[in-house]
């Protein structure tokens, strides 16, 4: 991993480097807080489906700093559009955990769902790069409009292979758009190592066939990402056009609760990349500078902890939505007469009795880990 960007070394052979220019004391504990936060939901969320509490879930154990230390890079006007495995991204703009829950549980409407307007968030994108597009419109409207707003797109190394992958790009190129088109490089599209995925030797040299600037960065590295991300979301703003960002990492876990990662891959190579987990690294860091002892650090997982127990709990309190749930907020107002039909028609089949999920009424912070939760 020698040729990527990287700030935080590991306390021996890998020197730190110089803290960039922006960032102070009180920033590095407020991206460390939110890594926490993202772990904290994650870790919960896995316990919940192992529970059956919530349904199938995506975790990025071992990704929080390609989520953390971008978000803290962009400004509140910017619009970010997460894929599936960011999931609990909008946490860190308001939204309430417990929004997010609910929607892995299976609501929608306005008790499973987000105003993406308000948060400046886009919907969780499960379908692959769908959402490039997206985030390469929204970044043009603004600057049709004559504003500074960036746009950011997560997505892994397998979305490269989509059609939204180029279109987006090629797009982005040629009308100089301030956007972000931010990979998640963990090697692994579920089962596809991203060796099957690409001739190339780095996703940043796809950026050459758009004339784009690409820096590759050390994904454990949450300073890392918040450099790059800055320094693209500057340039993007005074008409320089998109970049591309390759944060190399490694998938730490499973794809998702329903997957089995020992099926396809031998997981004595997932050992040595715990080491540069980035929670502990950047805890280990923020020691080094004398920034925050070990004590802190305990401190801010406890209130984390606490934050994510609270969700559960008023995830558990929302009445399950009635049927009407399917068929609003498609449009922007009404009905068609066809949903109205559609509606009429389920309401008259019978229905099953709601299957009540295990341990419903446990205390929320009850549940140890499940080791497949890392």
């Amino acid at each position: 991993m020698s040729d990527l960007l990287r700030i935080i070394g590991n306390g021996a052979d890998v020197p730190d480097q110089p803290i960039p220019e922006g960032l102070g004391d009180k920033d590095l504990v407020a991206i460390y807080r939110w890594l926490v936060l993202l772990r904290a939901y994650d870790e919960r969320s896995v316990a919940l489906q192992r529970q059956g509490r919530i349904g199938t879930y995506a975790l990025y154990w071992g990704e929080e700093a390609t989520q953390a230390g971008t978000l803290y890079a962009l400004e509140e006007t910017d619009w970010i559009f997460p894929s599936y495995r960011q999931n609990s991204i909008g946490i860190l703009r308001g939204v309430p955990p417990s929004v997010i829950l609910a929607w892995w549980r299976g609501y929608g409407g306005d008790v499973g769902f987000y105003d993406t307007r308000h948060f400046r968030t886009g919907p969780i994108c499960v379908p692959i790069g769908t959402h490039l597009p997206h985030a390469v419109g929204t970044s043009w409207a603004a600057k049709l409009r004559g504003e500074r707003t960036a746009s950011l797109a997560w997505f892994g190394d397998g979305a490269t292979s989509e059609g939204d992958f180029h279109e987006a790009m090629n797009f982005a190129s040629v009308f100089k758009t301030a956007t972000i088109f931010f990979c998640t490089n963990n090697q692994w599209a579920i089962s596809t190592p991203v060796s099957r995925q690409m001739a190339t030797k780095t996703v940043a040299e796809k950026a050459l066939a758009y004339a784009m600037p690409a820096v590759r960065v050390d994904g454990f590295d949450p300073i890392a990402c918040w450099k790059a991300t800055k320094d693209a979301a500057d340039r993007g703003r005074e008409g320089g056009g998109p970049t591309l960002i390759e944060a190399f990492c490694y998938r730490i876990g499973a794809h998702g609760t329903a997957d089995d990662p020992r099926l396809y891959r031998d997981e004595a190579e997932t050992e040595p990349w715990k080491a540069w987990e980035p929670l502990s690294r950047m805890a280990s860091f923020l020691d080094r500078l004398g920034v925050l002892d070990e004590s802190g650090a305990e401190k801010i997982k406890a209130e984390a902890k606490q934050t994510i127990a609270e969700a559960v709990t008023e995830m558990e309190a929302i009445e399950t939505p009635g049927l009407e749930v399917i068929f609003d907020n498609v449009y922007a107002k009404d009905r068609p007469w066809m949903f109205i039909e559609g509606l009429e028609e389920l309401r008259s089949v019978g229905q099953r009795e709601l299957v009540k999920p295990l341990n419903a009424g446990a205390p929320a912070d009850d549940t140890e880990i499940p080791e497949e939760g890392v």
